[in-house]
């Protein structure tokens, strides 16, 4: 996944303090070295190490001010991070995340919500304010359960169990609160969602 490249990127010390002296404005190598309080040469590598990856890329500002690609001719040459293409990594993160069985909803606070609570398919804990906790449960109940069919209790408690593996609530008091917020039907031991 992206965040793993960014993650291998940043474990260097030194490059996290020249990526950060670029993001706060320092635009050229000395200006980088004396802003991240790096060895000239440890500044050299870290920014070659940056500009391979593309998080860090070089601008040229002509003399109205418009900023261009690095190979244009005239103008001062500036560093600069590459915003896009953390936002381009964002998208192919929240892509594979999709694709892996966490569909999200298209929703972005309920997305960053479900982040928070709901990790690999498992619910790491149910959020203390009501409002949060039923969007959760909702979450829940559609990706376990498909609408109309029956399920036993005993099928119920395993598919249910799997959500709680490593977490900080049990399977019976989630399928409690399933039931009570009506996203599960019960009769006679066996559940229905509901459509």
């Amino acid at each position: 996944m992206a965040t793993d490249r960014l993650i291998r990127l940043f474990t260097d010390e030194n490059r996290v303090r020249v990526f950060a002296a670029v993001a706060l404005g320092a635009g050229t190598p000395e200006e980088v070295a004396r802003a991240a309080g790096v060895p000239a040469k440890e500044t050299a590598l870290a920014l070659l190490k940056l500009r391979e990856q593309g998080v860090v890329r070089a601008t040229v500002t002509d003399a109205d001010g418009a900023v261009t690609a690095a190979d244009a001719d005239g103008g001062e040459t500036r560093l600069a991070v590459a915003y896009d293409l953390f936002r381009q990594y964002a998208r192919e993160d929240r892509e594979a995340t999709r694709a892996a069985g966490n569909p999200g909803s298209g929703d972005e606070d309920t997305d960053q919500l479900l982040r928070t609570f709901v990790r690999d398919g498992r619910l790491v804990r149910l959020p203390a304010q009501w409002t949060r906790k039923k969007r959760v449960l909702k979450h829940i109940a559609e990706q376990t359960f498909e609408p109309g069919v029956e399920y036993p209790e005993r099928t119920v408690n395993e598919k249910l169990r799997a959500w709680c593996e490593d977490g900080d609530t049990d399977h019976v008091t989630l399928r409690r609160y399933l039931v009570d917020l009506q996203h599960l039907r019960r009769s006679e031991g066996v559940y229905r969602r509901v459509a």
